[in-house]
């Protein structure tokens, strides 16, 4: 690319070439001999940017034959020897054209202007700044371009990429198409940069360049964590207080989530940035029901009335003989005699073991239903033992039944008898 001149150095150099012309005329003139026109006529070579040639000029200076030869350079070129310079026969000008690079440096990047011939060359004057040196490639979407060519008059290049080194001559179509050459394709984060072979493990006597891609993946890495629920305990007035509390609602963790762009370079992470973070799922409260009503008492059982006196005391033992039948009567109907009948005793008459009783089993202590269940309050064979009776529960007396149900009450509260308890309120 050829730097762009102003226009005052553009038109100085147009008014210098006619003078020089005019003086060459003048000089042939005077001197009116083959001598002169010898003398002015030189024979030189012109390299620009590598494209050497030989060239016949009459010009007198450096600047004249770049002239002449339509050469314009700009304050970032360079022109060897200065443009200034006497034009001598046999001479060699050199013109290097600047051009401005992305150098990077232990991995910071800054634009630099350089005047090298190719990649190669740049990098062994960039050298002296130590460190990893290296050119970068300007990308755009899937393309890759570098302003040097990679190596001079088709020299070989390393391409380092996805753990493999492969070789290719540069044709000097630019680095698309070497990376073309030898199967590598790009997306468009992947980074591709010119080191020095030695710089990435490529033997020197290989390659004069080595062109390295690294493979650059973006995506975004959600990390969830749980957050506990809370419990809450509310009151309820109308439970009893002496029941166990009820979960009503059951807790569930809520999730926060953080959002994080990662970035990989070959596989290894290099960056990582907070994309978001927040509570995408909020928790749900447990809720724990407790009683506050306090349970009535248990109505206690009807005192047994006492046995009538006999009005007549003339005959002892007619009284004594009726007292007898009269004492084995009232065993039969419920006295708790030990034959076994006495589950025929009459069972609670009023308040709440009788509700519970004639709900239970219909008020009739000796109810053997077949189903495990037995007497007014259906005790169960083992429930009836743990309160302390013996035998079957249909074979006791109802006051000894309701006895026992009793302390199982005290001891596990209503809901033994879940059923008939909610019926009659007790729960």
């Amino acid at each position: 690319m050829t730097a762009p001149n102003t226009e005052n150095t553009t038109a100085a150099r147009r008014r210098r070439w006619p003078l020089v012309a005019g003086l060459t005329a003048g000089a042939l003139a005077v001197s009116g001999g083959a001598f002169a026109y010898a003398d002015a006529r030189k024979t030189v070579t012109l390299d620009v940017d590598g494209n050497v040639t030989t060239v016949t000029t009459f010009a007198g200076s450096v600047e004249g034959l770049l002239d002449a030869q339509g050469v314009r350079v700009g304050e970032r070129d360079a022109v060897a020897p200065a443009e200034a310079a006497s034009l001598r026969d046999g001479a060699e000008i050199v013109v290097r054209y600047g051009r401005e690079v992305t150098l990077q440096t232990d991995g910071e990047q800054s634009d630099v202007w350089v005047t090298a011939l190719d990649a190669g060359e740049a990098l062994d004057r960039l050298a002296s700044r130590g460190g990893d040196v290296r050119l970068v490639a300007s990308r755009s979407g899937d393309r890759a371009s570098l302003a040097l060519r990679l190596a001079h008059g088709g020299g070989p290049v390393a391409v380092v990429a996805d753990g493999e080194t492969r070789t290719a001559k540069d044709t000097g179509e630019g680095v698309d198409a070497l990376l073309s050459s030898v199967d590598v394709a790009l997306d468009g984060d992947d980074r591709v940069s010119v080191a020095a072979p030695e710089d990435v493990g490529v033997p020197e006597d290989e390659a004069e360049v080595a062109v390295v891609v690294q493979r650059v993946e973006t995506k975004d890495v959600s990390t969830e964590k749980p957050i506990p629920f809370k419990t809450v305990t509310k009151e309820d007035p109308e439970r009893y207080s002496d029941l166990d509390p009820e979960v009503t609602q059951e807790g569930v963790e809520g999730v926060h989530t953080t959002v994080e762009r990662v970035t990989t370079v070959d596989g290894k992470e290099e960056s990582r940035e907070l994309v978001s973070e927040g509570d995408t799922t909020p928790p749900v409260d447990e809720i724990v029901v407790k009683g506050t009503k306090e349970r009535p008492e248990p109505e206690p059982e009807p005192e047994p009335e006492p046995a009538r006196e006999s009005s007549s005391s003339s005959s002892s033992s007619s009284s004594s003989s009726s007292s007898s039948s009269s004492s084995s009567d009232e065993g039969s109907s419920g006295g708790g005699g030990s034959d076994g009948s006495a589950a025929t005793g009459s069972a609670p008459t009023s308040g709440v073991w009788a509700k519970l009783a004639q709900c239970e089993s219909g008020g009739n202590p000796s109810t053997n239903t077949g189903n495990g269940y037995y007497g007014l309050y259906q005790f169960s064979l083992s429930t009836w033992q743990s309160v302390g009776g013996s035998g079957l529960p249909s074979e006791a007396s109802a006051a000894e039944q309701t006895k026992r149900a009793q302390i199982l009450q005290q001891r596990a509260g209503w809901g033994q008898w879940p059923h008939c308890a909610a019926k009659l309120g007790l729960l």
